[in-house]
């Protein structure tokens, strides 16, 4: 069976990126993103947020720790990846996350309302009326 793993997020980043660097010398930078989605319930208008932890490698993780500051938009087009690991106590965690293959900066004064009424750019595209879930 074939599969897909892609995921395009446009937020704005809920923390500074933090910079590090692997035992051989790779960068890596994580950070947060906030991702608003406005939708409409019958005749009253809703809105509510996603939060995603972004992970990036590489000289785009040194631009992203550059670059970036908490507040700063960015558009991620990366792939899903879960953390699996097991605590002190024994507990096992999970975690999912989105790896960057690309971040563009978005520039100042973009908002989600620049893209669109959704704020996600892609509102011909999303279901009309109530979602039942």
């Amino acid at each position: 069976m074939a599969s897909f793993n892609k995921v395009l997020l446009m937020g704005n980043l809920t923390r500074d990126p933090e910079l590090r660097f692997t035992a051989n010398g790779s960068a890596v930078a994580g950070f947060g993103l906030a991702i608003n989605r406005k939708y409409k319930q019958g005749d009253e208008w809703k809105e509510d947020v996603c939060f995603v932890d972004i992970t990036v490698w590489g000289k785009q993780a040194e631009n992203c720790a550059q670059y970036l500051n908490k507040g700063s938009g960015a558009f991620i087009e990366g792939y899903l990846r879960l953390n699996s690991w097991e605590t002190d106590s024994g507990e096992k965690r999970n975690k999912l996350e989105v790896v960057a293959n690309t971040v563009q900066f978005l520039p100042k004064g973009t908002s989600n309302r620049d893209m669109g009424q959704g704020g996600d750019g892609f509102d011909d595209m999303a279901p009309k009326g109530d979602i039942p879930f």
